[in-house]
């Protein structure tokens, strides 16, 4: 089961696989007709009632695959205000080979007539709440004739997010809904159709921009509404917690605070001035730090455990302290990530190792990333956490839902890059479930480094990853629709 922007980040994947919504759009549309011709005989009056969405789009499609029948096409609105490239393009097809088509500008001008299937393609999976008009009064006429009703993807008025169907919604008699069912459709008394309209599984399976869509930023937000990252590390090494805060930044949180020991703040400060720094004494995580430092992270939306920490003994002690101490969501790199298999946590953690580093962990590694994949899956389970396990291709796993990233390239072996990958999970992970948000770093840390190795060849160091965070995650390009 999918929700509807679960579907929605499905099918730019496909279109970034090569498989482009107007492709599926043709699929979609190709799939309802075949359910309008195993309802209604040749001869038979068919009404199809579209939106002016995408929705609509797939119904614009079906008609064309109805010449045996008496066809009737309404749209609800003016063309002009087709909300899509791709549906636009298929009204117009029905204009050029002068199919029966009429345009209702208002609620007081639509009659549905008396088909004996009326297609209802009105709105579909991106709507929530009560139909307003003139959706309202077309979707009570559908209701109330005698018509068999067809609905594409979910009846009008089914928000596909929660699965609540709204009480003026559309009274379906049969549903075609495509790739993958969708919330409430199961709650409904009436046939449901998941047709295969083509998007492959790999659209599920990897890591591409339409997991970037994912993503939204409220523009009445204040500080902090985006989330507060508590980065701790530092001791042995000063860059690494540097680095990490520093992503979490360019990552998208509102603000990012380091707890370090006293001995290296200024030089952690140094790095730059965006950064806040809680000091606590000595020159190592020790046991002691612990009770304040559960208290200052409690205040945060993420833990980032791990950077420049070392592996000294007391420091070792005291992440396992802290985390079996934390209830939130943690996410646990470099040296610290030794000590999870062994603690029991109410944390959620996103465990960031290479491959390495998951050995020491117990878990179990294969040259091919399928093989990898599996034993990922396995060892997340058996952990119950997330993992996002580095390498070629990048496998994040939470048990259940697997996803491999496959952006990145051999100049990323440079020391730092890790930080940075951990930096901007942390900030994802304000945001999203811990899956996504590592999904989405892992895709877009790859993705900044390809385009550094493009633009200047090997030897970036993992500062050059910094700037490019923003342009990866913000500025992307979806595909015309």
């Amino acid at each position: 089961m999918l929700t509807g922007s679960e579907m929605g980040v499905v099918d730019e994947n496909a279109a970034a696989l090569g498989v482009p919504r107007k492709q599926l759009m043709e699929s979609s549309g190709h799939a309802v007709a075949r359910a309008v011709r195993a309802l209604a005989d040749p001869g038979d009056a068919v009404t199809v009632v579209a939106g002016r969405g995408n929705n609509g789009g797939d119904a614009l499609v079906t008609a064309r695959f109805l010449d045996d029948y008496d066809l009737h096409v309404l749209l609800l609105g003016r063309p002009d205000a087709i909300s899509t490239t791709i549906a636009r393009e298929n009204w117009e097809a029905l204009q050029h080979a002068e199919y029966p088509t009429e345009t209702v500008k208002d609620a007081s001008a639509f009659e549905l007539g008396t088909p004996d299937v009326v297609v209802d393609a009105m709105l579909g999976t991106g709507i929530a709440g009560d139909l307003r008009e003139p959706e309202a009064t077309a979707a009570a006429a559908m209701s109330e004739s005698d018509a068999t009703v067809l609905s594409v993807d979910v009846p009008s008025g089914l928000d596909a997010e929660t699965g609540r169907l709204a009480d003026n919604a559309v009274d379906t008699d049969h549903v075609v809904t495509f790739h993958d069912t969708k919330p409430g459709l199961p709650d409904l008394d009436v046939p449901v159709t998941v047709a295969d309209i083509g998007i492959p599984d790999a659209a599920e399976l990897f890591v591409e921009r339409g997991d970037l869509t994912r993503l939204e930023r409220d523009p009445a937000s204040h500080k902090g509404d985006n989330g507060e990252v508590l980065v701790v590390g530092g001791g042995p090494y000063t860059g690494a917690p540097a680095l990490a805060a520093q992503a979490a930044l360019r990552g998208g949180a509102d603000l990012v605070r380091v707890a370090c020991p006293t001995v290296v703040a200024r030089e952690i400060q140094s790095y730059s001035e965006n950064l806040i720094l809680r000091p606590f004494d000595g020159d190592h995580l020790a046991p002691p730090h612990v009770d304040r430092l559960a208290d200052l992270a409690a205040d945060h939306d993420t833990l980032l455990l791990g950077p420049g920490l070392g592996d000294a003994d007391a420091t070792l002690e005291a992440v396992g302290d802290l985390l079996a101490e934390f209830e939130g969501t943690a996410v646990v790199d470099a040296d610290a990530l030794s000590v999870v298999p062994n603690i029991e946590t109410d944390a959620e953690l996103i465990c960031t190792p290479h491959q390495g580093e998951l050995r020491d962990m117990g878990g179990e590694t294969a040259d091919d990333w399928r093989d990898r994949a599996d034993l990922v899956e396995s060892f997340a389970a058996d952990l119950d956490q997330t993992l996002l396990v580095k390498g070629p291709y990048d496998i994040i796993s939470d048990g259940e839902r697997t996803r491999v990233s496959r952006t990145g390239n051999p100049g990323m072996t440079v020391g730092g890059t890790g930080d940075v990958l951990a930096g901007v999970t942390g900030a994802l992970a304000c945001v999203q479930d811990p899956i996504d948000a590592a999904a989405i770093a892992a895709y877009t840390v790859g993705s900044v480094g390809d385009r550094v190795v493009d633009d200047r060849g090997y030897g970036l160091v993992a500062t050059d990853l910094l700037d490019g965070i923003p342009q990866v995650l913000w500025q992307r390009e979806a595909t015309a629709e």
